[in-house]
C-alpha cells in the first residue's frame, strides 16, 4: 500500500497545530479500514502538561466517530523552524500505550509511517516501539 496520501496529511495537520510554546508543531494522521482519514495536531497549553499530543488527538478522534472501525496506519510529521524534520520523529511513551491498546482492542496490527525530510522509516506493528507496557487486560 502507498501511504503517501496519509504522509501528506500528516504534514498538512502540522500547520493546524497549536504549539506557541514548544514551536515544534507535529501532524499525525490516521487510516481507517474503511478508507477514512483522520487528521490530528499537538494542542499545547500554558498548563503544561494539560496539552495533547498529535497522535491522541487523532485517535481519541478517530475512535469517537467509529467505534468499530479498525484503524490500519497512522503517519506522523514534524515541524519545526519553518521546515519538517530531517529525522522522523517517534511517539512519546504516552502516545505510543495509547496506540498499543488501540492496536490490541481491535486485534490487528497498526502501521506507524514516521515521517522524516531525509528518511520515513514504517514499522508493522505497535507492539514493536513498546515492547514492555502496561498489560492490565
Amino acid at each position: 500500500m502507498n501511504f503517501q496520501t496519509i504522509i501528506e496529511e500528516a504534514k498538512a495537520q502540522t500547520q493546524k497545530a497549536y504549539a506557541p510554546y514548544s514551536n515544534f508543531k507535529v501532524g499525525c494522521a490516521v487510516l481507517l479500514e474503511n478508507g477514512v482519514i483522520i487528521g490530528g495536531n499537538n494542542q499545547e497549553n500554558a498548563a503544561y502538561p494539560s496539552g495533547l499530543c498529535a497522535e491522541r488527538v487523532a485517535v481519541f478522534y478517530a475512535k469517537s466517530q467509529y467505534p468499530d472501525t479498525a484503524v490500519s496506519a497512522i503517519a506522523i510529521a514534524a515541524f519545526q523552524d519553518g521546515n519538517f524534520t530531517a529525522k522522523p520523529i517517534n511517539p512519546c511513551g504516552a502516545c505510543l500505550q495509547t496506540l498499543l491498546e488501540t492496536e490490541k482492542r481491535q486485534e490487528t496490527p497498526v502501521k506507524l509511517i514516521l515521517f522524516g525530510q531525509d528518511n520515513t522509516h514504517i514499522i508493522n506493528s505497535i507492539r514493536e516501539c513498546l515492547p514492555i507496557h502496561f498489560n492490565f487486560q
